[in-house]
């Protein structure tokens, strides 16, 4: 049986639309620490404020979270918000924050992204305007820290939040990737089968393996990293973005 067409391309956002952390060195230019320790010292901070605490205690508890949040990302497929990750510290540390000041100290973790942006992928401007018009376009990708509302807001820096028909957010699907849910919410808010869905990402756990379990076509993106593509189970490898819409047409013949 032949494949169906591609009627749509979705792409994973983080080392596909952005290069994650390309933000640190300008973070580190202005004096500022990395995400990871400032996230920490903002939990630190806010604590100190209605009781003094080690920083130490802060750091240990912040590690426990982060692994147990990957624990359930990976294996579950469930990403906790940012929210209910600092709660599970929280209650690690026995200690709780009044609502308001609870509340500023997830909307500064959301929006820290927003304050030195990172960089786009080298061509992806190009390959987007390229693919808009002949095929509709999608977002399907995690919020690790940032959410929906905030990565939108990425995109919108970036010029291309207008390219997109669908925008498939893990903390607003309910599920992240590999999950076959978070594929089946794209193709139907795309129009169209799931089958005749072309996903482009980095990771080969979730942008691989994910669409083929669904009947998808997959593209290993490595123009930011290089995950693996010696051993990729991808239809195609896309090394430059300048490639990418003959990829796409060549899968869907």
């Amino acid at each position: 049986m032949s494949p169906r067409p591609v009627k749509a391309v979705t792409f994973d956002l983080w080392d596909t639309i952005v290069h994650d952390d390309s933000d640190e060195p300008k973070r580190a230019a202005a004096g500022l620490p990395s995400k990871r320790i400032a996230r920490r010292d903002l939990l630190h901070e806010f604590l100190n404020r209605e009781a003094p605490i080690a920083r130490e205690c802060v750091e240990l508890a912040y590690d426990v979270g982060d692994a147990a949040f990957n624990k359930v990302w990976h294996d579950q497929h469930f990403t906790w918000t940012i929210g209910e990750r600092l709660r599970v510290i929280l209650t690690g540390l026995k200690r709780d924050l009044a609502p308001d000041a609870f509340a500023e100290l997830v909307r500064q973790h959301e929006e820290m992204e927003l304050e030195y942006r990172p960089n786009p992928a080298p061509g992806v401007h190009e390959a987007l305007r390229a693919l808009h018009g002949r095929y509709k376009l999608g977002i399907v990708s995690d919020a690790i820290v940032s959410p929906g509302r905030c990565l939108r807001e990425l995109l919108r820096g970036e010029g291309v939040l207008d390219l997109f028909d669908s925008f498939v957010f893990s903390d607003e699907a309910g599920y992240s990737k590999p999950h076959p849910g978070v594929f089946h919410i794209a193709a139907e808010q795309l129009g169209c089968a799931v089958e005749e869905i072309a996903h482009v990402g980095d990771r080969e756990h979730n942008d691989i393996a994910g669409p083929h379990a669904v009947g998808a076509r997959a593209i290993l993106l490595t123009v930011v990293k290089d995950r693996g593509s010696e051993s990729t189970k991808a239809d195609a490898i896309c090394r430059n973005y300048g490639d990418l819409l003959s990829i796409v047409e060549a899968l869907g013949r």
